[in-house]
């Protein structure tokens, strides 16, 4: 199987970042020059992603108008002369421009497998990544999610991206009992959710994964974790300790974080000072704040 589909859970309330998440999508608060989704939907287009689907709550139609072409900007952007904006607008286009997108509503607010699995007829027989917006895997070489499809290409079974983390921080995580196969790479043999003590690893799930077929059938079969407020990773941490072959891949490059207020603004800060437009004058900008 080939990767080439990708569901974005994306129907949640967002309520750590209320009152902004109140009138704006989460997904499209600003991470320096553009908001959280584009980075994730740029990632999965030089993955080799060709079919996206967003699974969204009733009326929320502002993240696919941010994909959608503004003609009626750029005609305006042209008139003004204002060509490094539109130059800036059609990289968007560019990126996207043979992806298809479409949406499915999350009928009821459940956990994130219930979102997974209102995709059920997008995802088809075909294996499809899930990517979680809150996440950003800031990778100089290849992209994250292409490190765990060049891993499927091998094991053709559902793929989980892990980070190791330090002990005092994994309690916020889910966490993945496993066998090593070789470096970076791991059969998991189950999942704890936020472990207080005696984590199985120092191995966090992140949120970029590759499911296969018969993921949605477990939760089929299995009506009680789809139906109640249930992480996918749950889902697979049982279908791992039933037996099934489940694997993980420690993704190479920076996981920025962007699940509450702070996370948010540490990873807005990494990002600026690392920009390669602005990122000398934020750095002579905190100079000077030190100074004062």
């Amino acid at each position: 199987m080939k990767v080439k589909k990708a569901i974005f859970p994306i129907a949640g309330l967002a309520t750590r970042f209320l009152p902004l998440s109140k009138v704006i999508s989460k997904e499209l608060l600003p991470l320096v020059d553009k908001p959280l989704l584009s980075y994730t939907v740029e990632e999965a287009c030089r993955s080799g992603i060709k079919d996206i689907q967003f699974v969204v709550r009733k009326n929320q139609k502002d993240v696919l108008s941010y994909f959608k072409k503004d003609e009626e900007l750029e005609k305006r952007l042209i008139e003004k002369d204002k060509k490094e904006e539109l130059e800036e607008l059609r990289k968007i286009e560019h990126i996207i421009k043979e992806v298809g997108f479409s949406s499915v509503v999350q009928k009821t607010a459940k956990g994130d497998a219930n979102a997974i699995y209102e995709a059920k007829e997008f995802a088809g027989n075909d294996a499809v990544g899930v990517f979680f917006c809150d996440d950003i895997i800031h990778s100089k070489g290849d992209p994250g999610f292409q490190q765990l499809k060049d891993v499927f290409e091998t094991c053709q079974s559902p793929v989980l991206g892990l980070k190791k983390l330090p002990e005092d921080k994994l309690s916020s995580y889910g966490v993945v009992d496993v066998e090593k196969i070789a470096n970076g790479f791991y059969k998991i043999k189950g999942v704890t959710q936020k472990p207080k003590d005696n984590s199985p690893s120092d191995l966090a799930i992140m949120g970029r994964m590759i499911l296969t077929p018969d993921v949605f059938e477990y939760m089929e079969k299995n009506k009680q974790l789809r139906e109640k407020d249930t992480s996918i990773t749950t889902v697979l941490g049982e279908m791992a300790s039933e037996g099934k072959a489940i694997y993980g891949y420690e993704v190479k490059g920076d996981w920025l974080e962007c699940g509450d207020k702070l996370l948010w603004f540490k990873s807005f800060l990494t990002l600026a000072l690392d920009h390669p437009q602005y990122g000398n004058q934020v750095k002579e900008f905190i100079k000077q704040i030190k100074l004062q």
